[in-house]
């Protein structure tokens, strides 16, 4: 049966329902949907959805129904994994760091990302209607305000993230165990996303935090 994901390579919200399938050794097609035209996945969708990522498994169309329902990961998880990436012992906690890192922590990075991202656009009208986008929800002048509070803004993501490291500086994974769960590929995405374009790095003190990263895109289910 095929596999078919639409998404945004940059999106913190993509990146951690391709890397669980990159885990579990899920082949699947991916579709670039380009930030400024959702017209393929409002296609897709029936006129239901416009936003990415969606998911296309046979007949199955999968998207978000709220914006912490996690929708797509739990259909992953049902599909592929039999349970792994939500284990049922975490039940609860697992939910409140996933919001907290769809959230706290990427409030801050996704700033970072799209004061370089958005110039990075190179058809006008598409870096004008993504400019719109961002500016009708934060302001006018939302990336140059952002541009300038650079350094106040690094310095919280290094905060944040620093609580992860600390958590990896006894743990393999985020849950424990010798298995990420879906959390880890959460933290992944909003990483990810953070140093999309290469202007953005861990802090050098984030040593376990960089070992994780690189044991999470190593690991392959069994």
């Amino acid at each position: 049966m095929s596999l078919k994901i639409y998404e945004m390579a940059h999106s913190p919200y993509c990146i951690p329902i391709t890397r669980a399938l990159e885990a579990l050794q899920v082949e699947f097609e991916r579709v670039a949907v380009p930030n400024w035209d959702r017209s393929e996945v409002i296609r897709v969708t029936g006129g239901s959805y416009y936003q990415v990522p969606v998911l296309v498994h046979g007949d199955e169309v999968v998207y978000e129904t709220g914006d912490w329902s996690l929708d797509i990961a739990r259909y992953v998880d049902r599909a592929f994994a039999g349970g792994r990436l939500f284990p049922s012992e975490f039940s609860g906690i697992h939910e409140i760091l996933v919001e907290f890192i769809e959230d706290e922590l990427e409030g801050a990075t996704f700033k970072l990302c799209d004061i370089n991202y958005v110039p990075s656009i190179e058809d006008p009208v598409g870096r004008v209607m993504v400019l719109r986008h961002k500016e009708r929800k934060f302001g006018r002048g939302c990336l140059e305000r952002w541009r300038e509070e650079t350094s106040s803004l690094q310095c919280e993501v290094d905060r944040l993230l620093g609580r992860f490291d600390s958590r990896l500086q006894s743990s393999d994974f985020l849950l424990g165990g010798e298995a990420p769960a879906y959390v880890d590929f959460a933290l992944i995405g909003v990483i990810e996303n953070y140093s999309y374009g290469g202007h953005y790095g861990l802090s050098p003190d984030h040593e376990a935090l960089a070992a994780w990263r690189d044991r999470l895109l190593a690991f392959r289910f069994s």
